[in-house]
């Protein structure tokens, strides 16, 4: 099953989502050696960071020597700097792929009218996606866009942006199919993914939300017609999804849920990973979550969750580890138990006044830009 974003044909349609903290290049390396050819998305970086050139900023966007498509997601309610901010990259050859995050749902954000908010003001949308296109066409990078349902059920804008965003040249488009007040609560509502595949159909519309299984992305193609699938927090401690994926896409069976033991195989390769690239002190600090959400479902017990929560070493891993049954299996049901982020509903901070319905109106033509001089390293929604 071919796929293309832009001129990069993947292996099936299926995008890893930026998550904050989670999709750096060791979990990307080691989501690829299951499956490679597809896309692996980068953590989200700040637009403004990228063109001041700070440093942190720079060193997050990293990819290893055999990654391809260098895939970045971008976060920005600036035109200028977002055009800035993807020429830069762009130009110095470091990204084969950028995708703009108009989903984040973080109060901070939306409070100043940025992130999940930007959606609401379509002329300042449509500016924003123009000016990334037109600094990556000239190298041959496509663009693609994230986003949610809308603020509120009463507020959806999903079609109205997927259409902006295809008239503006991007290269395909996903839908988290929530709102930004549902948060991370609840189902995803996938007829708001058909919605939007019947509303554009001249280029490729990606599905996210809730895809916990193979089967999952399966079912969510065939209910909605879009054209793939992004993967989020359905490969929290489950890396091996993206392989399992490939195989139902292209008509055969899901493996079996693996063991304990092969689990910890992969737990091992992953905090090895880590360690070799940012050390073994500040790895494994950053494994402790990883671990939480690779024994989820299995039968371990509290004690061993515990010490997995205050490892301090690949050895002390390695000790934890061997204390377990390694042809135990997951519950049943296990597999569907959600990870990552599971808060919400929310209150959603929006700016002033816009519930107005005078100045909820005039949003229609508002292309004044957010301040988002506050925000620094955050999900993407």
């Amino acid at each position: 099953m071919t796929f293309m974003i832009g001129s990069h044909g993947l292996s099936a349609p299926v995008v890893l989502a930026p998550m904050a903290g989670v999709t750096n290049a060791p979990f990307r390396e080691l989501c690829r050696r299951f499956a490679p050819g597809l896309v692996y998305v980068n953590e989200m970086a700040m637009a403004t960071p990228v063109v001041h050139k700070n440093p942190k900023t720079d060193r997050m966007i990293s990819f290893g020597p055999d990654e391809q498509p260098r895939s970045q997601q971008l976060y920005g309610s600036d035109p200028e700097i977002m055009g800035k901010a993807v020429h830069i990259l762009c130009d110095a050859g470091r990204v084969d792929h950028i995708d703009i995050n108009f989903g984040c749902p973080a109060a901070k954000v939306t409070r100043q009218g940025g992130g999940a908010a930007v959606p609401a003001k379509p002329e300042l949308l449509r500016a924003i996606v123009r000016a990334a296109v037109q600094n990556a066409s000239p190298y041959g990078v496509p663009v693609t866009t994230k986003f949610r349902m809308g603020l509120f059920d009463d507020w959806l804008v999903h079609t109205r942006t997927g259409e902006i965003c295809a008239e503006e040249g991007a290269a395909a488009i996903a839908l988290h199919a929530r709102t930004v007040e549902q948060h991370y609560s609840g189902e995803a509502r996938w007829e708001a993914i058909a919605e939007l595949k019947q509303a554009v159909g001249s280029i490729p519309v990606l599905g996210n939300g809730d895809i916990w299984e193979a089967q999952d992305a399966v079912r969510m193609m065939d209910q909605t017609g879009c054209d793939g699938v992004v993967i989020g927090r359905g490969c929290l401690g489950r890396p091996w999804l993206f392989g399992d994926l490939i195989e139902v896409l292209q008509g055969r069976e899901a493996p079996a849920s693996r063991t304990l033991g092969e689990v910890c195989e992969v737990m091992a390769v992953h905090a090895g990973l880590l360690a070799a690239h940012m050390g073994e002190d500040h790895a494994m600090r950053d494994f402790r979550k990883h671990s939480g959400w690779y024994m989820s479902g299995y039968p371990v017990g509290s004690e061993v969750r515990r010490r997995f929560s205050m490892c301090a070493s690949l050895g002390e891993l390695d000790d934890i580890m061997a204390t377990l049954d390694p042809a135990a299996t997951i519950v049943d049901g296990g597999e569907r138990i959600k990870r990552g982020h599971t808060n919400g509903p929310i209150k959603v901070a929006i700016p002033q006044g816009w519930l107005d319905g005078e100045q909820r109106a005039a949003l229609d033509t508002d292309t004044s830009v957010p301040d988002d001089a506050a925000v620094m390293a955050l999900s993407g929604g």
